[in-house]
């Protein structure tokens, strides 16, 4: 099992950016390997408790010291997860839904993918991908509920801060309200930073992302059907922020 190489930048009180940096979408010429697309090699991590690519990573610092201004903590919650730490959740939901709850086997799985990815298609394992809350207000129970981002919710004025500034800094919602999107259910806290994210979704798509999960084996994914696997690649992987793809 490869581990991600991690590295740690100065701290918040170190940058000096009082507005925001223009996020620039230049063409990306990197070429990055299915592996690396998928989670399982060793990458490059900046910042103690953000783990981002550095592009990235300079972008959220900036975002954060501007949102610091404006009366927002901003908090990770997750940002780069690898495919194996993917592969655990999965099977822990998988595992919690059909043994404990009695679900059959495909309903776990529709379950699973209401907010979850299949391991290796998870865009937290580019670097460039960000669930994010304000810390200040006190909240009980799970934070990454829709409801708690709404108008009256306990961060509603923080995500009508990041609807008004996030793509400044390059962040951009990924599952967005959209009556008509299909896929994962709409996430208030999940934004991408798009210069990078970009040009990773137009190489991963590239890929035959259909034979890549038929060649993995976890709890599950012997119940993966063609006809699933072509919808969750349609629906979940590409039926995201037009602004993204």
């Amino acid at each position: 099992m490869q581990r991600r190489t991690f590295i740690k930048q100065a701290g918040l009180g170190s940058v000096a950016l009082t507005t925001a940096p223009v996020a620039t979408f230049s063409n990306n010429d990197t070429e990055y390997s299915i592996v690396e697309l998928m989670g399982k090699s060793s990458i490059q991590l900046y910042g103690e408790g953000i783990n981002l690519r550095k592009e990235a990573h300079d972008a959220f610092v900036a975002m954060k010291k501007a949102a610091y201004s404006a009366g927002f903590d901003i908090k990770m919650i997750s940002s780069y997860r690898d495919f194996y730490r993917q592969e655990s959740i999965w099977e822990r939901k998988y595992i919690s839904y059909t043994e404990e709850d009695g679900m059959k086997p495909i309903d776990a799985i529709s379950k699973i993918v209401e907010y979850s990815t299949i391991p290796g298609t998870s865009r937290h394992h580019w670097g460039t991908d960000i669930d994010i809350i304000d810390g200040y207000p006190k909240v009980s129970g799970d934070v990454l509920v829709p409801s708690k981002f709404a108008e009256d919710g306990p961060f509603g004025p923080f995500k009508k801060w990041l609807d008004d500034n996030s793509e400044k800094f390059g962040f951009y919602l990924v599952y967005t309200d959209n009556y008509f999107r299909k896929g994962f259910k709409y996430e208030p806290w999940h934004f991408s930073y798009a210069p990078l994210s970009k040009p990773m979704l137009k190489q991963f798509r590239s890929k035959n992302i259909f034979k890549m999960i038929k060649n993995e084996s976890f709890e599950g994914s012997d119940h993966f059907t063609t006809g699933f696997l072509k919808n969750y690649i349609h629906n979940n992987i590409l039926d995201i922020n037009p602004d993204l793809l």
